[in-house]
């Protein structure tokens, strides 16, 4: 039902299309400076201040994107499924959101960073974001080229 109202609607289609993009900037346009603050970059900038915002930003831009991806998918479910860039695209959405997880179970990375202690654990996931991201934009870019 949906991917024949999809199918039926260009632009409806390209509302979806141009919501997954702005979500995916939204997810990635609050993620990246977060992760660079937490690996050591803008230490001017106290991560309490910061880190909540962003935060929930990236969340709001996640869940947007999977709600549009998963609208677009069904398009063309039987082909996404046979696609590398797109399984790759899925494995790094979900490692992505994983470690965001596990981010959030270690708490006491907010206290430390502004505190001016270093906290390996916590550079180390922020590298791992930062990386998992990324990739998964370019992922999503390759889809097509296959």
């Amino acid at each position: 039902m949906v991917a024949q109202t999809l199918t039926a609607s260009p632009t409806l289609y390209m509302l979806v299309n141009a919501t997954h993009i702005l979500s995916i900037g939204l997810l990635t346009g609050a993620i990246i400076p977060l992760d660079l603050r937490l690996m050591g970059f803008f230490r001017n900038v106290p991560v309490h201040v910061i880190g909540p915002f962003l935060s929930r930003s990236a969340m709001i831009g996640v869940l947007l994107a999977i709600a549009s991806g998963l609208t677009l998918f069904t398009v063309r479910a039987d082909k996404y499924v046979q696609n590398p860039a797109f399984l790759a695209k899925m494995g790094l959405l979900c490692l992505g959101i994983a470690n965001a997880l596990f981010f959030q179970t270690i708490a006491p990375w907010r206290q430390h960073y502004d505190a001016g202690t270093k906290q390996l654990p916590a550079r180390i996931l922020a590298g791992i974001s930062l990386v998992t991201w990324i990739s998964s934009v370019i992922a999503g870019r390759w889809i097509g080229f296959i």
